[in-house]
Formats: structure tokens, sequence, C-alpha cells
């Protein structure tokens, strides 16, 4: 019981961080779901693409009202990558074997692999966070328009859904120095359009497992119900806390997170 209500506080502080900075708080998703609930990282990941797609599907809903959304990048980004990400959760995590590797006194399986993976990703997204590339972009004038490069997005954009589908976080700092150097999306639009291309991806990958495994329904939309209300009480806290900064402090947490990951998994 204590567990559950841990775990619902946790998808509330979630769901505040994603509020507050925009992204991040779905990379605790996964982590929260296997080491504070104990789910199976395979299913975890599957879940977390659930709670991140409906999340982001709120914000995604509210950018389109303001017209920020870029649908023609976003169509030729989201299209390679939902392909890539539904194929992933339905055909490439299934075929990995559950005994990648094992000698006398090393086991290294399907679960680690995963688990480890992801905590690269977090230590990949933390540096992102807190290098704040977003000034060096606007300082630069990066942000004008220009040619944008269409076959680099489209390959991108199946690196991202392979990446979604096998640690089920929305891959939004990776999105968005893409749309941003790319497809040349002023900041503000490239935030806007990862967030509506996030939503396909993780609602649509999340398909692949809902297809073939049986899914706790109750627990999920209740999880993912905390996350929502989070994401509205962050949007709130957002006009008195600067998100930049609190992005930046999050993304230590983050990092120490990821090496607790790849040690526990890795040396224990």
């Amino acid at each position: 019981m204590l567990i559950s209500i841990l775990g619902f506080i946790a998808a509330l502080i979630i769901g505040i961080v994603l509020g507050l900075t925009g992204g991040g708080g779905s990379i605790l998703t996964v982590p929260v779901f296997v080491y504070l609930l104990g789910i199976d990282p395979v299913l975890a990941t599957g879940y977390s693409l659930f709670v991140v797609g409906i999340s982001s599907m709120f914000g995604a809903i509210k950018n389109l009202q303001k017209g920020l959304v870029s649908f023609g990048t976003s169509l030729i980004f989201a299209i390679p990558a939902v392909f890539a990400v539904f194929s992933t959760r339905k055909f490439i995590i299934p075929a990995i074997p559950e005994v990648i590797f094992q000698n006398q006194s090393i086991l290294f399986t399907k679960d680690v692999a995963i688990m480890v993976f992801f905590a690269i990703l977090m230590l990949a997204a933390s540096f992102s966070m807190m290098l704040d590339k977003k000034k060096k972009v606007i300082e630069t004038g990066t942000d004008k328009p220009k040619t944008t490069n269409y076959f680099s997005l489209i390959l991108l954009g199946v690196f991202t859904g392979i990446v979604t589908g096998l640690v089920g976080a929305g891959g939004g700092f990776i999105i968005v120095p893409i749309l941003i150097f790319l497809a040349k999306l002023p900041i503000k639009k490239a935030a806007a359009t990862s967030l509506f291309i996030i939503a396909l991806n993780s609602l649509i990958g999340f398909l692949g497992d809902a297809l073939q495994i049986e899914i706790d329904w109750t627990f999920l939309l209740s999880f993912s119900a905390f996350a929502i209300v989070g994401i509205f009480i962050g949007i709130y806290l957002n006009k008195f806390i600067d998100g930049a900064k609190l992005k930046k402090a999050f993304g230590w947490l983050v990092l120490v997170m990821g090496i607790y990951i790849f040690y526990k998994e890795m040396m224990m």
C-alpha cells in the first residue's frame, strides 16, 4: 500500500517537472516503475510510453491552439519515427533473447541491457539539460530560417523512434535540438512541435505492447491521471519559478540517478 502511494506521488512529481520545465520529467518514469513499483523493465518501458504520450498530448493540444506546431516538419520527422517505435515494440523487443550473454561469473540479461541503455540515455539527457543548448542557439542566431535537411531529418526520426521504443522515454532532449539545427525551427516552435511528435511516437509505440500483452489499465490510467494533474500544477508554478534554473538542477538529479542505475545493473 505504501509503495503504491509513493508511486502515485512520484507520478505527480513527474508531471510537475514536465509542467515546470517543458520536458525531462518523463525520464524518471521507467526508474519509478522498475525500482519503486517493482515492474518488469520491458513492461515498464511500455507503460512509460503511455504515460509520456498522454502527458505530452495535453501539452501538444495547448500548443496547437497557439499555432506553434509545425505540421510539415512534424510529419516528415514523425512518420519514420512512429514506424520505428511501433516496429521496435512489436518486433525488436520480443526478438531480444532473455539471456544475452552468460558465463561462470557474468549474466547479462535482456532486462539488464534495457536498464543499462536507459542509464546511458539518462546521462545524455542530464548533460543536455545542464548545458542549456537553447541559450547557445539564441546567441548564435541558429533559429533564423534556412533550408531544411529533410534526408537527415528522416534518418534521425528513425533513430529517435528506435530509442523511444527501446527505453520508453519521449526523447524530447534529442528531438528539440534536431528540429532546431536540421528543420531550422525557432526554439519555441521546436519545443511545441517536439511535444506533438512525442505524443504520436509514444502512444502509437504503446500499441505495439497493447496488442500482445495484458495491460493493467486501472493502474496505468490512475498513474497517468496523477501525472496530468502534476502537469497543470507545474504550469501554474511556472509563473513563480525559473524553469531554466530548475531544469539545470533537475539535470543533476537525472545524472545521479543514471549513474546509480548503471552501477546497480552492472556491478551488483
